[in-house]
């Protein structure tokens, strides 16, 4: 990718946050090649949540959205504005990903540390090591809900409940009819539900056990109170 001709310092000072997406277009086209990096750190978040959503993997998700972000930059003079800049964006992303997905010839493994990496919880460096433990352990639950569902499921789910987009900009994304937007959030929120019931739910009915010690240890008690007031 061209690398930006100024620093993010000097290029933030020059361009506030409330630019538009099509004035920074504006001044990429005009030779200020620098006003990109605006662009990718605006749309950085989504654009990996996207591709990592069709992709299920970190690695694999970050080289698409570099991959995509030349693509943008090259073919920046063909955006014709009927839609947002950022449909437009989204729709090369997802274009790469399922590019990418289709030249797979094998199954790949993911680094269970990649994927606890994930982008939908952050650790806070002073947490205590059981707090960071749960957190992490949390993370996976998720990851793993989520890697669940179909691919068409996955992408609905992350782009309208993680990334929170609304169902008319999704469905643009998507080239999607807006009905089939929300049938396929509620399919994913139902098969997550069930997911969650099927992991988790032996768990939870383990959960505030009443036998052993504790058992022993009221039963006890009340029988010392009864034999006192006797």
């Amino acid at each position: 990718m061209p690398q930006p001709t100024e620093s993010p310092r000097s290029l933030a000072g020059r361009e506030p946050a409330d630019l538009s997406d099509g004035q920074v277009v504006e001044r990429v086209l005009a030779g200020d090649r620098g006003a990109f990096e605006l662009i990718m750190r605006r749309y950085n978040r989504r654009l990996f949540r996207v591709a990592r959503s069709l992709l299920g993997d970190d690695h694999e998700a970050e080289d698409v959205l570099q991959d995509a972000y030349v693509r943008a930059f090259e073919k920046l003079r063909q955006f014709e504005h009927r839609a947002r800049f950022s449909t437009w964006l989204t729709r090369i992303v997802i274009h790469e990903a399922l590019g990418r997905r289709k030249k797979r010839s094998r199954v790949r493994l993911v680094d269970p540390q990649v994927t606890e990496a994930g982008p939908m919880l952050t650790l806070h460096a002073h947490d205590d090591v059981a707090a960071n433990s749960s957190r992490q352990e949390l993370r996976r639950i998720l990851v793993d809900a989520v890697d669940s569902l179909p691919n068409e499921l996955r992408v609905v789910f992350t782009m309208r409940l993680i990334e929170g987009l609304d169902t008319a900009e999704t469905a643009a994304c998507l080239q999607l009819s807006e009905s089939n937007v929300k049938v396929r959030l509620h399919r994913a929120r139902a098969q997550l539900r069930r997911w969650i019931d099927q992991k988790l739910g032996e768990e939870v009915r383990q959960l505030f056990q009443f036998d052993g010690e504790r058992c022993d240890r009221i039963v006890l008690g009340v029988l010392q109170q009864i034999a006192a007031d006797s």
